[in-house]
Order: C-alpha cells, then sequence, then structure tokens
C-alpha cells in the first residue's frame, strides 16, 4: 500500500506552514488530573474518515509537541492519533520543584496515567479499537500496561522499546551503584540527585547526537523545545533509574504471559537502549515479530527518510495487517 511521509527535502518549508498549520487547525489539547491529582496534558486528532485509532506512548524527555511530524503523517494515512505526555515530562507536572529532574516513583503511575487517558480521552472519541504506538520509554510503559489491561488495544507496534538501558558497567555493578545512591540520597537529603554525571537540560549539538541521522528533524526538535522551555528535560535521577531497574525487571516477568500481537522495530545502531535485550524479550513474547532497521540511530520516528520511512511502512503494515 502507498502511504504518504514527510521528507526531508521539503520539511524545511513544510514544518511552519503545512504542519503547523495542521497542528493549530486539526488538533485538540487539554489536561486531566492523573493519578495524585498531577496535571496531565494530551493531544489528539479526529479524522473524519478514520481507518483506525493510534494511541502513542511517547520516550523518556519528549512531549507531544515533538511529535507534531508523527501526528501530522498518521493524519494523512486516515487515522484518529492519541498522545499524552507522560508525568514528569512535557507539559505535564512535574512531581517535585526541579523541574529538570528526569524522575518517577514507580512505573504503575505512568501506566494509570495512560489508563485514565484512555477511559476518558480515547474511548468517547474512537469509533476503533485502538492500536498502540510505543517509542523508547514509552514501549516499556506500553508493555507494562499490555499485561495490566489485555483487552484495550488490539495491537502494539514498540519503537526501540526500552528493555534495556545500555551502561559501560555491568549490570549487577550498576544496580548497586543506584541502590547505594538512592539510599544516601534519601538519608542525606529531601529532594531526588541526579544519577552520576546526569544534570539540568544540555541541547547536545547535532554532529555529536546520537539519536538520529536526520538534521533537519533534529534541528526542528531542538527549536521546539527553546521556544518552549517547560518541555526541557535534563538527566535522570536514582529514583528514575531504581524505577526503570524494578520496571524492566517486571517485564522479565511478565513477557511470556502477554497475548497482545506486538511488533518490535529495532534500531541497528541504537546507542541508548540495549537491542540484545529487546531480542530477548521479544522472544519470550508468544506473539511478537521484530524487525531490524539496519544502521539506523535511536529515534526511528524521527530518522533520516531511508530509515523512517522503512519503520513507517512496517508500522501501518502491522496496524493494518487482518
Amino acid at each position: 500500500m502507498d502511504y504518504y511521509f514527510s521528507d526531508e527535502q521539503t520539511l524545511r518549508e513544510n514544518y511552519p506552514t503545512l504542519i503547523q498549520g495542521f497542528w493549530h487547525n486539526q488538533v485538540q489539547t487539554g489536561t486531566f488530573k492523573g493519578r495524585e491529582e498531577l496535571d496531565i496534558a494530551y493531544a489528539y486528532s479526529l479524522h473524519p474518515e478514520a481507518r483506525g485509532t493510534i494511541v502513542i506512548s511517547s520516550g523518556r524527555i519528549e512531549g507531544y509537541l515533538k511529535y507534531k511530524e508523527i501526528l501530522f503523517d498518521l493524519y494523512q494515512n486516515r487515522y484518529s492519533v492519541f498522545i499524552l505526555d507522560h508525568r514528569g515530562q512535557g507539559l505535564s507536572e512535574r512531581m517535585n520543584d526541579h523541574a529538570h529532574q528526569g524522575y518517577v516513583r514507580h512505573y504503575d503511575d505512568y501506566v494509570a496515567d495512560l489508563k485514565q487517558f484512555y477511559d476518558q480521552i480515547v474511548l468517547p472519541n474512537s469509533r476503533h479499537k485502538p492500536v498502540l504506538l510505543g517509542h523508547s520509554m514509552g514501549s516499556a510503559i506500553g508493555t507494562l500496561y499490555l499485561s495490566a489491561y489485555p483487552q484495550d488495544f488490539s495491537k502494539a507496534a514498540f519503537s526501540s522499546p526500552m528493555y534495556g538501558i545500555k551502561s559501560p558497567l555491568p549490570l549487577w555493578l550498576a544496580r548497586g551503584l543506584v541502590s547505594s545512591g538512592q539510599s544516601l540520597n534519601r538519608w542525606f537529603a529531601s529532594r531526588p540527585w541526579y544519577f552520576i554525571g546526569q544534570g539540568d537540560y544540555l541541547a547536545v549539538p547535532f554532529a555529536i547526537n546520537t539519536l538520529t541521522h536526520s538534521k533537519i528533524r533534529y534541528q526542528i526538535f531542538r527549536d521546539e523545545y527553546e521556544q518552549t522551555p517547560r518541555l526541557q528535560l535534563g538527566g535522570v535521577t536514582f529514583d528514575w533509574l531504581q524505577a526503570s531497574l524494578d520496571a524492566l525487571d517486571r517485564l522479565e516477568d511478565l513477557a511470556p504471559e502477554l497475548q497482545t500481537e506486538i511488533l518490535v522495530l529495532q534500531a541497528g545502531g541504537d546507542l541508548v537502549v540495549d537491542n540484545g535485550r529487546q531480542d530477548h524479550l521479544c522472544a519470550l513474547m508468544p506473539r511478537c515479530q521484530l524487525r531490524v532497521i539496519a544502521k539506523a540511530r535511536h529515534e526511528l520516528l524521527m530518522e533520516a527518510d531511508p530509515y523512517r520511512t522503512e519503520a513507517m511502512t512496517r508500522i501501518l503494515d502491522f496496524f493494518q495487517a487482518e
């Protein structure tokens, strides 16, 4: 099937016109009260002749404003699209007084917010059983969601899923550092500490970025974060890392019980997450298929055209297959 996808050659011209125009005219935004009365931001666009409904669970540091091109492309392919900003990032409310810290107490909070979004915003506005599209951390959240609420999504596609975190240290040593640091943090301070080497938001130059080969998409992403400083998020805390390690351990136990049909797209040149863990968990899932996008970097949905087009085509083919 032929699909519509934006291309890098015309994106510089089309982003401020076609895509921003679509965003202002076709996209609804709002907030709801998530767990512990936290404000959770969301956006959606309803296609009048939708062939389906896609719910997006985005990655760490991301907000829905980073996904304008993706929402635009999915809408052009006749999908209604819904996306929320996970607690503690994007335009959603932070959980501590340091807005740049990546922080969460437990991944169940992410899952609870997504369930509330599904029940209160997605279902009342959808004529189709939704499918789930997750990226990186959002894929880990999405996989936990499928275990807790297996009837909510007919399929799920996960881009560069965070099933394991790349670390220069052996896993046992990394776990020890995180646990010890979290304990010291709680003994000596009332506010969360950054993990060793982490800090506030810093715009990394394109030449040394590890996320994408696409200069224009990377620049648009950075421009959105400069224009809306509230989006800016820095490194992770000991608490976020401990919550993530706990969540990834749970995925290992839950994977064999998952019955949802799942597509895992692996970025062959990923330097952010552990591709070996993707291989392992997908093998444990009864209905998981893994496809490698050779040489692609972590941000498959915002990669250079050859990688992005392959990834987006595989996603839409998967969603449309009987």
